[in-house]
C-alpha cells in the first residue's frame, strides 16, 4: 500500500479537522493510504523539550516520513500571511532531503485556515508552496471543475483548501470547505499515484 503524508500544524482545531477530511480524499482512492503526521509547537522561551511522542493526536513527523511517501499534503494555520513557525522551523530542516534530491517529482498540496475571509488565506497557501518547489515537488491545486469552489461563501482556492474559522476560532467547516478538502485529498492521491508508476 503507497502511502500520501498528510503533515499539518494546528493550533485552533481547524487545520486538524481539514487534514482528516483530505486523508479521507486520499483514502478514497484504491491502493493510496494517508499516513498523518505533526509538528511540535516551538516557543521563543527556552525550556524543556517535549516527548519525540505526541501525548495525544498524530506522531511528529521525520524526515523518513517525507521519503517514504509518494505525495505530501501541507497544512498550517495562516500568520500574518504566512505558515505558522512550527511547520515552517520543520521544513527549514529538510535541507538533507533537498541537497539530496529525495523529494524530487514528488506531487503536494497545501491548505489553511484564517480567523477572517482576509485573513492572508491565499498569500499562506502560496507562500507554503515556496520551500516545495525549492524540494523539486509537483504543486497540484483545485481545478474549477470541483464545483464548491464556484460556489462557495466561506473557504476554498484553486492554490489550496482553505477554511475562515472566525474571530474567536470556533466556526465549523462549511460542507462546501470539506468537499474541497476531500477532493484535493483525491487528486493529490491520483497524482501521486500516476507519477511513482
Amino acid at each position: 500500500m503507497k502511502e500520501v503524508l498528510v503533515l499539518y500544524y494546528s493550533h485552533g482545531g481547524a487545520v486538524g479537522e481539514m487534514a482528516a477530511f483530505i486523508a479521507r480524499g486520499i483514502e478514497s482512492i484504491s491502493g493510496v493510504k494517508a499516513r498523518i503526521r505533526t509538528v511540535p509547537k516551538i516557543t521563543s522561551t527556552i525550556q524543556t523539550l517535549e516527548d519525540n511522542i505526541p501525548s495525544e493526536g498524530p506522531p511528529y513527523v521525520e524526515h523518513k516520513d517525507l521519503e517514504e511517501c509518494i505525495g505530501l499534503a501541507l497544512g498550517s494555520p495562516t500568520r500574518f500571511g504566512n505558515m505558522a513557525a512550527p511547520l515552517k522551523y520543520f521544513i527549514d530542516s529538510t535541507i538533507p532531503l533537498w541537497l539530496n534530491g529525495n523529494l524530487i517529482g514528488k506531487p503536494a498540496c497545501v491548505f489553511t485556515s484564517s480567523g477572517s475571509h482576509h485573513g492572508g488565506n491565499e498569500s499562506t497557501l502560496l507562500s507554503m508552496q515556496l520551500p516545495l518547489f525549492h524540494l523539486g515537488m509537483v504543486i497540484v491545486g483545485v481545478p474549477y471543475s470541483v464545483p464548491e469552489l464556484s460556489s462557495t461563501k466561506t473557504g476554498g482556492t484553486p492554490y489550496g483548501p482553505s477554511h475562515v474559522a472566525g474571530e474567536s476560532n470556533k466556526a465549523p467547516i462549511s460542507e462546501d470547505e470539506k468537499k474541497i478538502c476531500l477532493a484535493m485529498g483525491k487528486r493529490l492521491a491520483e497524482t501521486a499515484l500516476k507519477l511513482s508508476a
